[in-house]
């Protein structure tokens, strides 16, 4: 395959960000520009045997691989179009047993390298960028970056080298950093972490905090579709991030991961900022002082809460969030968006813990609250409808149930595609409650 062109869309140079990607002919909010198979994908371990390796179907009974016994499929014809990317991994999974432990990210790169080793011509997934054109950013990493990137290429060698030719220390870092400024994140329709792939197609799309497109994902192809009306001309732009958060934190996010400074409509107008960092109407107003000292406190909590996470039992979790919630409510009115994080925390330990009445009680307040802050067509929105919808069914209160699934169905006809295999089966599961 020879570089070619997606039909209404044009590479370009995009003042002031470099390569970019514009639209030549006009796109109505959910219409499908393009979609993009991965150029190498890889399913978390922890989804192991819930997903098929090879297609991501979610589905039970899936056929566990014979000699590994780790990785499952739905049949054989799954099972051998994973093969080439599989065998990477099969044998060192037995040789090393419980040893065996690369990052998510150290099992892609393995499988870039594989691909790139085979591969004779631009692939499907290269037909304007190819992946060696991704930007790595290499020489911006910092130190604490550069160890873990170290650590994942200490690990490649490891669990390995049996199977590849590794190329020499500087290009693995340099691909390492391109993974880390490129990979996306395969999520369900809740936003659930499924694994990370790599498109280099679409990672040549330029961030904006007022996103002209959305990427959702069709198994492991990523779909591109309008989220606004698009006229030629119009730059095709993504959020690299997530968009709830005030306009310091967001660039504070899109500098460490990303070594860029947003400067989008909404970073130089700060419009929403107010309404984000909400505080408590009082007779006496809260002095400027004692608000920051609260926005400190907030950082602080939801970055040891991060670290937390995987060592603290869950009731220890939920009441860290309560605390904190209980502490930044003097303060910070209920749609301040440092409460809106800690009370998702809180509602996911809730799932966790079989607790559907408390997770309702924050997910209630969260949706609501959300639907202001984020753009319209948000995933973020939808899948929150989707849970609150799903335990409002288990709950067996049908009428409410319904209702919530509803809204965030009309989220995922935009996002997804009214066709998308999501939306059949929300169909379906609407039809049998």
């Amino acid at each position: 395959m020879t570089g070619g062109c997606i039909e209404g869309l044009e590479r370009f140079d995009s003042p002031g960000k470099g390569r970019g990607l514009r639209v030549t002919r006009p796109f109505k909010v959910g219409e499908l520009l393009f979609s993009s198979q991965a150029y190498s994908y890889v399913l978390s371990v922890k989804e192991r045997g819930c997903y098929c390796e090879f297609c991501f179907t979610r589905k039970e009974g899936l056929a566990r691989c014979g000699k590994c016994k780790r990785a499952f499929y739905c049949n054989v014809k799954c099972q051998k179009g994973d093969w080439a990317m599989h065998k990477l991994e099969c044998s060192a999974i037995n040789a090393f047993g419980e040893k065996w432990c690369p990052s998510e990210t150290t099992r892609l790169v393995a499988r870039i390298l594989a691909k790139k080793k085979t591969q004779k011509e631009r692939c499907a997934s290269e037909r304007i960028l190819l992946i060696e054109e991704m930007q790595s950013h290499v020489e911006d990493v910092d130190n604490e970056k550069r160890e873990m990137n170290e650590a994942d290429i200490a690990a490649l060698h490891r669990f390995y080298s049996k199977h590849l030719e590794l190329p020499d220390h500087k290009d693995l870092l340099t691909l390492f950093s391109q993974v880390a400024c490129n990979g996306f994140t395969i999520e369900d329709d809740e936003l659930s972490h499924m694994g990370t792939a790599v498109y280099p197609d679409v990672a040549l799309i330029n961030h904006s905090c007022l996103p002209s497109v959305i990427v959702t994902y069709n198994g492991t192809a990523a779909d591109v579709r309008a989220v606004q009306d698009m006229k030629p001309g119009d730059e095709v732009l993504i959020s690299y991030i997530d968009l709830l958060y005030p306009t310091d934190d967001r660039n504070n996010r899109l500098r460490e991961s990303y070594y860029f400074t947003c400067e989008c409509k909404e970073c130089k107008t700060k419009s929403k900022d107010k309404a984000k960092l909400k505080v408590r109407k009082r007779s006496d107003p809260i002095e400027p002082e004692v608000i920051n000292n609260m926005v400190r406190y907030a950082r602080k909590t939801i970055r040891e809460f991060r670290a937390l996470k995987s060592i603290k039992t869950p009731s220890e979790l939920l009441d860290m969030c309560e605390q904190s919630l209980e502490e930044m409510g003097a303060v910070f009115d209920d749609s301040n968006v440092y409460m809106l994080h800690m009370m998702y925390q809180a509602m996911g330990v809730c799932l966790y813990m079989q607790d559907a009445d408390g997770a309702i009680r924050y997910g209630e307040k969260i949706v609501k609250l959300y639907s202001k802050l984020y753009p319209a067509y948000s995933l973020n929105v939808s899948s929150m409808y989707l849970k609150l919808g799903r335990l409002y069914m288990v709950l067996e209160r049908h009428s409410v149930g319904i209702s919530a699934l509803k809204k965030a169905m009309a989220i995922m006809e935009v996002t997804h595609g009214k066709n998308h295999f999501y939306l059949t089966e929300l169909r379906k599961e609407m039809l049998q409650k």
